[in-house]
């Protein structure tokens, strides 16, 4: 794991060999109210059995960093602060743009200020900010880069809102890119449930979850092929795996159906056990942000 002034920055696609990326330190991490996820678990610990465990969550972690670094990946780290318990899930409070990072406005109680340590290790590794959310709320979870120039934003009222992602539009509209912004319907969270870009022309899509014209923006418009993922799988993080480039992917090892899917399509996949995580609210995709991708 690296922290310095010379980390490798700037992100035009999320395909490509990644070459750096944002996690944070689960120090402090545990369970709390975040979204749709996060409610189905607690309001089932007694029925399911689930119990938060700390150790097991650390090593899950671990793991993850382990899967990154076997992979010719730098590890950044954001520190942790016992007030922000989900800042390990990198995703959300900021974004990395051709410009520079945006950090992002977080509407959900307990993450409202992870943008303090966002923006901290921004400064320390003297790595520009672009820009910061000031309407509404904007969730790095949201911001699909879907080819050069070409993005598509999510919002789902309780997270994201419309006018936070129409702020982040207009931003890109003005450096010539082709944005759309689309509802989702709150229970999948953010549009990185939804839509995750595997390669160049190719991505997991949930179709259930989009409207047919943002289908017809990403198939039809911009030709991008989708490998698609059902409901049920997509409400348990199925789609929220992370591209690594050159065909290899890490995804969770609960994710039996998109795992085989991606197998059959030729994709290497390293599953790792993730539940601490995935059932507190975030998958291995929500819990990092690439810094660096080497272009297609």
């Amino acid at each position: 794991m690296t922290q310095s002034s010379t980390i490798k920055w700037g992100v035009d696609a999320q395909t490509g060999r990644l070459t750096d990326v944002l996690l944070g330190k689960p120090d402090h991490f545990r369970w709390v109210p975040l979204n749709s996820i996060s409610a189905v678990t607690l309001a089932n610990q007694e029925q399911m059995g689930h119990h938060f465990d700390k150790q097991k969550a650390m090593q899950q972690h671990r793991q993850m960093v382990d899967v990154y670094e076997a992979n010719g990946v730098r590890v950044h780290m954001i520190e942790a602060d016992e007030g922000l318990p989900s800042s390990v899930f990198t995703r959300d409070s900021s974004f990395m743009t051709p410009w520079g990072a945006v950090i992002t406005s977080i509407q959900t109680p307990p993450r409202r200020r992870d943008y303090s340590v966002a923006s901290e290790f921004y400064h320390k590794a003297g790595i520009p900010i672009w820009k910061w959310v000031t309407a509404g709320h904007f969730e790095g979870g949201d911001f699909c880069i879907l080819k050069p120039e070409v993005a598509l934003l999510g919002w789902s009222g309780d997270r994201s809102t419309k006018e936070g992602a129409e702020q982040v539009a207009g931003w890109l509209r003005e450096k010539g890119w082709d944005v759309l912004v689309t509802p989702i319907p709150p229970q999948f969270v953010h549009m990185d449930a939804v839509v995750v870009m595997l390669e160049k022309d190719l991505a997991l899509v949930t179709e259930d979850a989009l409207q047919p014209y943002a289908l017809d923006y990403l198939k039809e418009k911009h030709g991008i092929e989708t490998i698609k993922v059902a409901y049920a799988d997509c409400v348990q993080l199925g789609g929220n795996i992370v591209s690594l480039g050159d065909k290899r992917v890490l995804s969770m090892s609960h994710n039996i159906n998109v795992n085989r899917q991606l197998r059959d399509r030729g994709f290497e996949v390293t599953a790792i056990d993730y539940d601490m995580f995935a059932l507190g609210g975030g998958g291995v995709h929500c819990s990092c942000h690439e810094l660096h991708r080497e272009a297609d």
